[in-house]
């Protein structure tokens, strides 16, 4: 165990602990999920209501998952355990860790499954398969996706085993070997390849008439259920109810200061979801392509836009590459979750906690996922498809009571410990408003939130 605490502690610095909690939380939350939302919501309300919300809720609740993290350097369960105030706290709280768990394979059954398109799009752009060469319509695009894709189960099988192989690679080498310096190379190709397809959209005839309408509020549209919408847009966007940033901030030395990295992972979270819009909507407005056709928007109207760009296949590859790297930033941290638990808790080996939680995944999770778009495509569950179904019950349900649970736990079990842990100075002004905004008024954002998505 001891030894265990001494890898807890060696993120090399804060910027590699930042860069590697951005990885995780970008993902298809900022590249997928965001702009379609966005597409769909009105453009600059959303944007204007999410960078609120993201400090109002998403840098609060980081800082609630960082101090539950840290606390005693373990894994994402028995971190609800230890003292608190001098007594045992109840093995009853760790409830909240097994709810993360639960969550976090529901978002992978279907998250992996996403990734295995993006592999299948780069594969067919490269090899001239999805032939962009010359303007394609609406319905060339939609019959590729439901050809290749949602039509092709055994194809996307095994793209999608393939990018479960390199998380495989990734994680098997470590939480430091692997993931934290797989993420120094992946976060600036990241930035790089983001930057570049911003530049190159921005640039475009009629571009401007996209930006004015991701950034131009239509103040109308500001509504209670578009907040309740944004809030949860930013759960999802943060990773948070699933454990990722507990067990994160597990391996972080107890010098750190936690409220600079929260703030840090905020503004860097932000900024990549509100850049990769600048990526998405010139373009869209440019030629003509209606920006609300949520969530096939990256798949089916996107390739629609390459398709009229100079260079079109090179920029669509770097695109659909760009997301394939932010999934994999993401997927390595989700997957590590589950892995830490089976490693730690249950005393398996790192390799064979990898290859249960990969192949349990897999079977249970991405398979019926992707037979649920063709030879399961009568199977229902809550009237919704497979893959429907995995993202409501872990978006909607699991993700939401673990949030709460966090808040609950930190308001009324850790109390002064939690002060304690957050700051070296737990009297401080700062200190006290978080800790009660946490206690008393989150719980009720998220129990509104819950109701609502209801």
């Amino acid at each position: 165990m001891s030894t265990e605490k001494k890898e807890r502690q060696t993120w090399s610095n804060r910027l590699t602990y930042v860069l590697t909690v951005a990885g995780a939380t970008v993902g298809f939350g900022a590249t997928w999920r965001f702009p379609y939302l966005v597409g769909q919501n009105g453009g600059g309300a959303y944007v204007l209501v999410f960078c609120l919300a993201m400090f109002l809720i998403g840098i609060p609740m980081i800082l609630v998952e960082n101090v539950i993290g840290r606390r005693l350097h373990v894994n994402s369960v028995d971190s609800f355990g230890g003292q608190a105030q001098g007594k045992n706290i109840p093995a009853g709280w760790k409830i909240i860790g097994y709810l993360g768990l639960l969550g976090a394979f529901g978002i992978m059954a279907y998250y992996m499954v996403l990734g295995g398109w993006v592999i299948s799009y780069i594969v067919h752009l490269a090899s001239g398969a999805l032939d962009i060469s010359a303007p394609i319509t609406r319905e060339t695009a939609k019959h590729f996706f439901e050809s290749s894709v949602t039509s092709s189960p055994w194809e996307i099988m095994a793209y999608t085993f393939a990018f479960v192989m390199v998380n495989y690679y990734i994680l098997a080498r470590g939480i430091i070997e692997g993931i934290e310096k797989s993420v120094k190379y992946l976060m600036p190709l990241l930035f790089l390849f983001l930057i570049g397809m911003v530049i190159r959209n921005i640039t475009l005839p009629g571009a401007m008439e996209g930006i004015v309408f991701y950034l131009k509020p239509d103040f109308s549209k500001i509504t209670p259920q578009l907040f309740i919408y944004v809030l949860g847009q930013v759960f999802f966007a943060l990773s948070l109810g699933f454990g990722v940033l507990i067990t994160l901030s597990s391996y972080l030395n107890k010098e750190e200061n936690l409220i600079h990295t929260a703030v840090l992972t905020g503004i860097v979270n932000t900024a990549i979801a509100v850049l990769a819009g600048f990526m998405i909507f010139p373009s869209l407005f440019s030629f003509g392509i209606a920006p609300d056709s949520g969530p096939t928007l990256v798949f089916q109207s996107l390739p629609i836009v390459f398709s009229h760009l100079w260079a079109g296949k090179f920029f669509a590859i770097i695109f659909f590459g760009l997301l394939l790297i932010a999934a994999l930033t993401t997927s390595i941290t989700i997957y590590e979750v589950l892995v830490t638990v089976l490693h730690e808790k249950f005393g398996m080996s790192r390799i064979g906690a990898i290859t249960l939680t990969m192949g349990g995944i897999f079977i249970f999770g991405n398979v019926p996922t992707i037979l649920g778009d063709n030879l399961w495509k009568d199977v229902s569950i809550f009237g919704k498809s497979i893959f429907d179904a995995f993202d409501f019950v872990s978006g909607n349900i699991l993700f939401m009571l673990t949030a709460l649970g966090c808040a609950i736990f930190v308001g009324f079990v850790l109390k002064d410990e939690a002060k304690k842990e957050l700051s070296p100075t737990p009297d401080s002004l700062f200190t006290k408003i978080w800790f009660n905004y946490v206690k008393y008024v989150v719980p009720v954002i998220i129990v509104v939130i819950f109701a609502s998505l209801l």
